[in-house]
């Protein structure tokens, strides 16, 4: 089924007519994206990143995965952001995909967290996969140097260098450093892909493979998306519909977007989302706060202001047509709870309707909404969810007039606790 685009509950808010009027600059945002000539091109690595993986680099990871899974129990993972926010999104999409068990650090500096997590490890066979382009970002950096000095008292030698992966700069950095002289296995994460458009390069399909991921079909997803969203014709393409409606809604005053699902594997696909968006488009004054909640839990919690707060916000709905479960709702003799009504339905049935209610009232309350369906929730389908955000963001930004590749709000805090530190 792959991936479709409901725009019906945009009705009053987006025009067939306003849609069609944004071509002319849509095209152009196309062109700086293919021809990379727009801002940031020199982070554009990311639009055929896909379609250039070698399957021979895949199936070297594969094998890979095979080999740390039978010499460790468990793999931690060190970094965060780019570096951190598509695994754990992955694998809990895949509800764990293999089973194989992997715990995350360098995300926070909770000394407590990662005290824990050392305490949990200490029985354990651990492989590493340590990820940071430059080797000094803070949490990380600090992380690294935690969980080394724990695995150097656990293992030496050959034994020591087989258990660290590290993925981070071809040439130069400080992690590259430290590989160098220890002799760990490394991985490259290209010069031309930031960290938030990673998830397809090493720094995903290396501790993912090594979960036990099928990271050929992840890519082949990614590869067919590739395909079918570098149409420029807005008409055809709902990657650019998306981008589209996200620009005319923004533009009457509808300035946070809720990534919304019925689906509880979602929650970190939406915080990578969210840095996606968030770190892409907000600047120069200007962008779209990305919110996510996971429903029918968060109406409970946040159903009433959707339904009758500030008019402010649209939803994008994320659904899943087929789940990997059946589970048949029993018939109850009694039925004081009256939902016999729905005896011999299959759970997934009556979440999809809550989907459709919950749509429509919101719509109908003022705030529009629209729904990316994807056919499955396996490896494939999310490989082509990335890309149609990864495409729609490249746009979105280019049709705001912003850099959507570069971070240089991000900077502000680091110089400012750098000092605190007394770090250069």
């Amino acid at each position: 089924m792959g991936l479709t685009l409901d725009m019906g509950n945009l009705k009053g808010f987006v025009k067939d007519a306003d849609l069609a009027a944004l071509q002319p600059r849509l095209q152009k945002a196309h062109q700086d994206l293919t021809d990379k000539t727009g801002l940031g091109n020199d982070y554009l690595g990311w639009t055929r990143l896909p379609s250039s993986i070698p399957d021979t680099l895949l199936d070297e990871l594969t094998a890979l995965g095979k080999t740390v899974r039978a010499h460790s129990d468990c793999l931690v993972t060190i970094g965060i952001g780019g570096s951190y926010l598509g695994i754990r999104a992955s694998l809990e999409f895949l509800r764990g995909a293999g089973g194989f068990p992997v715990y995350y650090a360098g995300h926070n500096m909770s000394a407590d967290y990662h005290a824990e997590l050392l305490q949990t490890l200490q029985k354990k066979n651990v492989t590493l996969a340590v990820i940071s382009k430059s080797g000094t970002t803070t949490e990380p950096a600090l992380a690294f140097r935690i969980l080394k000095e724990f695995m150097a008292k656990k293992y030496s030698g050959a034994e020591l260098q087989k258990r660290i992966i590290c993925v981070t700069d071809g040439k130069k950095g400080a992690l590259r450093q430290i590989a160098a002289q220890n002799g760990y296995q490394t991985y490259v994460i290209p010069d031309d892909v930031g960290g938030r458009f990673s998830v397809l390069t090493p720094v995903g399909l290396v501790p993912l493979a090594a979960a036990g991921v099928d990271v050929h079909a992840l890519v082949r997803g990614a590869r067919q998306a590739e395909q079918d969203y570098a149409v420029a014709d807005i008409a055809a393409n709902p990657c650019y519909q998306y981008a589209g409606c996200r620009r005319l809604l923004y533009q009457q005053g509808k300035k946070i977007e809720v990534l919304a699902s019925f689906y509880d594997n979602m929650v970190s696909v939406n915080e990578w989302w969210k840095q996606l968006f968030g770190e892409s488009e907000g600047k120069n004054g200007q962008g779209i706060f990305p919110a996510s909640l996971i429903f029918s839990t968060d109406l409970h919690s946040m159903g009433q202001l959707l339904q009758d707060g500030e008019r402010n916000i649209f939803e994008t709905f994320v659904s899943i047509a087929r789940v990997g479960s059946a589970l048949q709702i029993p018939f109850d003799a009694q039925d004081l709870d009256k939902f016999n009504i729905v005896a011999g339905k299959d759970l997934d049935y009556v979440n999809k309707q809550g989907q459709i209610a919950t749509a429509a009232a919101h719509a109908e309350g003022g705030v529009p909404n629209m729904t990316i369906t994807l056919g499955r929730s396996d490896a494939e389908h999310l490989g082509r969810l990335y890309y149609f955000f990864e495409r729609a963001v490249g746009i979105s930004g280019y049709l705001s007039g912003v850099n959507p590749f570069d971070q240089p709000g991000v900077e502000a805090y680091k110089k400012k606790m750098f000092a605190l530190l007394g770090k250069r």
